[in-house]
């Protein structure tokens, strides 16, 4: 139930654990089932700083709502970062005790997985939290490798999204792009830098966005930062450079954002476009609607699916994949060692529910993987139905435990390119290099997950 960047840093901290927990056995691996009524569960969530009031009332309404479905009580834990998180599961999976249900992140999920401490749901396990079926069907494209080894119970929905100001693009007859090329074009011609208005606002500086836009246009042109057997590291390619360089091309070649942008977080690039300073705001969740509608930008904004062909192109290749978003959200994940399995299942099951996926919606912003609950949003809410296109179209990273590496390498690539890339240019060649470096640490990384 929180974001998926402020759980990126316990990404990087645990897969270097990893191997580690996994030698550790995992916990005592009980299957003891627990009762059906009485006892207690323990569950671990991110705390919700931003929301206190309504994680307050959520908190006490679950807790309520899960002593009715069970007669038994809800211990809730929280973590105020993903370091936190991290260092429960480790010291909890060599005690073998500890939480018994976690909230992961989508791209955390694979290094939890990795541990060997988390239970594989079996087919049974589904049916008691209202099978496979309830839910979006790519949110479960990142609860296990496959689908007979899946440990996330999909929680959160969070897909990433193109944000537009519907007055702006109209006034210039535009409608949204749908190619990065086109995306181009637009933005040059929303870009009036004499009265500080830019087509787009990007964030170069932020920890967890730019490698996003990476990921899926090399996605888009039929690259991949892993290949499909998980054991070869892919940042090095053709792909890949040209997805960096056009990323680089918006600031440095184009200009169609704000220079500024090269120092930017996901904040400053909303906060410009809730100004009026930007005609597009692109790798946004529905999570931006409550800062926006308390803007001058209320009622005056849409969301719409990304680009989803690679620059230089007019279609995807044979190979390529949409990516219009990674798979992302929240994943419930119950320990190995609990001995409160059913009790577990049952939280599972209310906690996706209908009502109480609306619920988590009204409370933080989080959008529904529950089927039913998604599409009554989107009939009731128009400004929100783009999302189960682009939920439809989205890309699972990666399901290996050597994500955090592969993600970080990406990732640190930008960042040792932002001082280039504030004077107003880079060298495609140590932009290839810093790849190079990048995809070498990642395939030892996959070379260690894979032995």
């Amino acid at each position: 139930m929180r974001r998926l960047r402020h759980r990126a840093s316990a990404v990087a901290v645990i897969a270097s654990a990893a191997m580690l927990l996994a030698a550790c056995g995992g916990g005592s691996g009980s299957d003891s089932s627990g009762s059906a009524s009485g006892g207690s569960l323990d569950i671990y969530v991110a705390a919700q700083p931003n929301f206190p009031d309504a994680f307050a009332t959520w908190s006490k309404d679950i807790t309520a709502a899960f002593k009715a479905k069970t007669g038994a009580d809800l211990t809730i834990e929280t973590f105020a970062s993903g370091a936190d998180e991290t260092t429960k599961i480790q010291t909890s999976i060599v005690a073998g005790s500890g939480p018994d249900v976690y909230a992961l992140g989508t791209t955390f999920t694979p290094v939890a997985y990795a541990t060997g401490g988390f239970l594989t749901l079996s087919d049974d396990d589904w049916k008691k939290i209202g099978g496979r079926e309830r839910f979006q069907p790519l949110t479960l494209g990142m609860s296990g490798p496959d689908e007979a080894n899946q440990i996330g119970i999909p929680a959160a929905m969070r897909p990433f999204s193109l944000v537009y100001n519907t007055d702006m693009l109209t006034a210039a007859g535009i409608t949204p792009p749908t190619t990065w090329d086109e995306f181009v074009d637009d933005a040059t011609k929303l870009t009036n830098s004499a009265t500080g208005v830019y087509g787009a606002a990007v964030d170069y500086s932020d920890s967890f966005s730019p490698w996003k836009y990476i990921f899926a246009m090399t996605e888009q042109a039929g690259g991949n930062f892993v290949s499909s057997d998980l054991k070869t590291a892919g940042l090095d390619s053709e792909q890949t450079l040209n997805a960096t360089t056009s990323y680089f091309d918006l600031l440095t070649k184009y200009h169609v954002t704000d220079p500024a942008s090269v120092g930017w977080k996901s904040g400053d690039a909303i906060a410009a476009f809730a100004a009026g300073k930007a005609a597009m705001l692109p790798m946004q969740t529905a999570s931006s609607i409550p800062t926006l509608d308390k803007s001058a930008q209320k009622g005056k904004y849409a969301f719409a699916i990304m680009p989803t062909v690679a620059p230089g192109m007019t279609e995807l290749p044979a190979g390529g994949q949409p990516a219009a978003s990674i798979v992302s959200g929240d994943n419930l994940a119950i320990a190995s060692y609990t001995k409160n399995k059913d009790l577990a299942l049952q939280f599972a099951d209310l906690m996706t529910s209908t009502d109480w996926q609306l619920k988590q919606y009204e409370a933080f912003g989080n959008l529904p993987t529950n089927q039913d609950a998604m599409n009554q949003l989107a009939a009731k809410t128009p400004l929100l139905a783009p999302f189960l296109e682009i939920e439809s179209q989205s890309t699972p990273t990666a399901f290996t435990g050597a994500w955090a590496d592969v993600q970080n390498g990406v990732s640190n690539v930008v960042t040792q390119s932002l001082p280039a890339l504030a004077s107003g240019s880079y060298d495609t060649a140590t932009v290839q290099g810093l790849l190079d470096e990048a995809n070498a640490k990642a395939q030892s990384a996959l070379d260690r997950a894979n032995k």
